[in-house]
C-alpha cells in the first residue's frame, strides 16, 4: 500500500437520530476518504439489547442500514470507505442486514467487516468469579448491588480491531461500542502506518476524533455565541484533514452552513473532558494541554504539538440496569397565580394516591414548573409570577401498576382542581421503564475481540 500525505476523514452522525442527510452531503459536496457514524450513546446500548431480546435479528442501528443502500453505490466509485460503531449489541445481524440492503441497490465488489467481542454480557458472571469487581466509577458501588438488574454490559474496545478489519481489505467497518475517537484513529494508523506505540500520535488521533465526534457541535452548532453562526439549516458536517506527522486542520466542505473558528473548536474540545492533561481512551492517554491551535484560514483551524501517553490497563465497561420505573405528564396551567395552582395541583394529586392506599415518599416525587427558571434554579432568580407555565409532574417507583393509579388520577385535576389547566401533552401517562446507568472498569486481559471480513 502506498502511503498516502494525506487523509480526509468526516464524520456523519453525531448519535444515533442524527441527520439523515449528513452523509449523502458529505460524499457530494466535497472531498472525503473516510466517512465515520458514531452512533452510540450509553443508553442506546439497553435499547439496543431490548430490541434484540424481542427479535434476535435486531439490535444495531438499523438507519445505517438504511443509509447504506443509498449512500455506498457512491462511496465506491470515490473509494470511500465506511467506519461505524453501528453494530450495537449484533454486529452479525447488522452485517447480515446491510448485505441485504446492498443487493436491493444492486451493489457489488464491496467487503464488509465486522468487530466484536466488546458485548460481555454472557460472561459477566464467569468474570467477576475470576475476580473482576466491576465497582461502579462514580459512587464506587459493588456490582453486586445490581447484577441480576444488568441488561447490557459493553466495553470501548480500542482502533486494534478496526485497522486489522482494514488491512483485510474492508471498504465498510462496523463495531459494536468502539470508543468514538478509536473510529477515527483507525484509519489514520492504517492509511499513515503509525506505530501503536507512538503515543504523540495516538493522542493526536483520539483528539482528532474527539473533536468530530458530535457531528456538527464542531462545525457551530451548540454554540454559545450561535448569532455569528451562518445558514444553520445547512450546517456543515466536520472534515479533518490529516497529516501523517499528527497534525491536523479542522475544516467543512466550501459552501456550508455553520462556522469553525478557535471557539467553536475549543468548545468541542472541552466537552466531557475530564482531567485535561490525561485524558484517557483505551489506545493512550491524550494531552489537551499541548495541543497548539491557530486560524488557517476561513472556516479552518490548524492544531499541531499534541502529547499522549501510555494507555491503561482497563478498558471502561457500559452497563446498564433496570432501575425501576417512572411516570411523568405534562400540564399547561394558565391564568394567574399558575405558580399556585400547580403545587395545589400536585397535592391534589398525591392525595388522591394515599385514597387508593398508595402512598409515594417525597423523595421518589417530581415537579418542575417550566417558565419559573427552572432550568437555572440556584443561578437566575425569579420575582415574577408568570400567566402560564408547562408542569411536569412525575413520580418513581418499582410497581408500574401503583405509578398508572397515579396517570388516572391526573386528568380528573382539570374538572376538580383550580382554573386554567389546559389539557395533557402526549395523553394519559403511564409508567415506563428507569434505565440506570453503571460506568467500571475491566482488565485488558479478559477482553478479546475478533474480526471477521466477508463479502457483499
Amino acid at each position: 500500500m502506498t502511503q498516502k500525505d494525506k487523509i480526509y476523514i468526516a464524520n456523519a452522525q453525531g448519535f444515533w437520530g442524527d441527520s439523515p442527510l449528513a452523509p449523502m452531503r458529505l460524499i457530494n459536496e466535497g472531498k472525503v476518504d473516510y466517512l465515520t457514524f458514531d452512533y452510540l450513546a450509553e443508553i442506546t446500548m439497553s435499547i439496543m439489547q431490548k430490541q434484540r431480546m424481542k427479535n434476535p435479528d435486531l439490535g444495531y442501528a438499523t438507519d445505517f442500514v438504511k443509509l447504506m443502500g443509498k449512500i455506498v453505490p457512491t462511496c465506491k466509485e470515490k473509494g470511500i470507505k465506511i467506519i461505524a460503531n453501528a453494530g450495537g449489541v449484533n454486529p452479525k445481524g447488522c452485517l447480515e442486514a446491510i448485505r441485504a440492503a446492498l443487493k436491493d441497490s444492486g451493489v457489488e465488489g464491496v467487503k464488509i467487516g465486522i468487530v466484536e467481542g466488546d458485548d460481555i454480557l454472557p460472561d459477566l458472571s464467569d468474570l467477576i468469579a475470576k475476580g473482576e469487581e466491576f465497582a461502579n466509577l462514580e459512587s464506587g458501588d459493588k456490582i453486586a448491588n445490581i447484577q441480576d438488574k444488568i441488561t447490557s454490559a459493553n466495553v470501548y474496545i480500542g482502533a486494534g480491531p478496526i485497522v486489522e478489519a482494514l488491512k483485510q481489505g474492508a471498504d465498510i467497518v462496523v463495531t459494536g461500542r468502539a470508543s468514538d475517537p478509536s473510529v477515527v484513529l483507525a484509519p489514520l494508523i492504517y492509511e499513515f502506518g503509525w506505530s501503536m506505540d507512538d503515543y504523540d500520535k495516538m493522542a493526536a488521533g483520539t483528539i482528532m476524533g474527539h473533536i468530530i465526534e458530535c457531528g456538527p457541535q464542531c462545525t457551530g452548532g451548540n454554540f454559545t455565541d450561535w448569532k455569528q453562526v451562518p445558514d444553520m439549516a445547512n450546517i456543515g458536517y466536520p472534515v479533518i484533514e490529516a497529516n501523517p506527522d499528527g497534525s491536523f486542520v479542522v475544516t467543512k466542505h466550501e459552501g456550508t452552513g455553520g462556522l469553525i473558528n478557535i471557539d467553536t473548536v475549543t468548545a468541542q474540545l472541552l466537552y466531557e473532558l475530564g482531567e485535561p492533561t490525561r485524558y484517557l481512551s483505551p489506545d493512550c492517554t491524550a494531552d489537551f494541554t499541548s495541543i497548539e491551535i491557530a486560524q488557517d484560514g476561513e472556516n479552518r483551524v490548524a492544531i499541531s504539538g499534541i502529547k499522549g501517553g501510555e494507555a491503561t490497563p482497563t478498558y471502561k465497561v457500559s452497563m446498564s440496569y433496570a432501575k425501576g420505573h417512572k411516570i411523568l405528564t405534562t400540564l399547561a396551567i394558565t391564568g394567574p397565580d399558575a405558580i399556585e395552582k400547580a403545587h395545589v395541583v400536585s397535592d391534589m394529586v398525591f392525595k388522591r394516591m394515599s385514597m387508593h392506599g398508595i402512598e409515594i415518599p417525597e423523595e421518589d416525587r417530581f415537579l418542575e414548573l417550566f417558565g419559573t427558571n427552572v432550568l437555572y434554579k440556584g443561578l437566575v432568580d425569579s420575582n415574577e409570577q408568570p400567566h402560564e407555565i408547562l408542569m411536569r409532574l412525575g413520580a418513581f417507583g418499582d410497581d408500574p401498576r401503583k405509578l398508572n393509579v397515579m396517570g388516572a388520577e391526573i386528568a380528573p385535576v382539570l374538572t376538580s382542581g383550580p382554573p386554567g389547566i389546559t389539557g395533557f401533552a402526549g395523553g394519559r401517562a403511564r409508567a415506563t421503564e428507569i434505565v440506570g446507568y453503571w460506568p467500571a472498569l475491566i482488565d485488558k486481559n479478559n477482553v478479546h475481540t475478533s474480526v471477521t471480513v466477508e463479502d457483499a
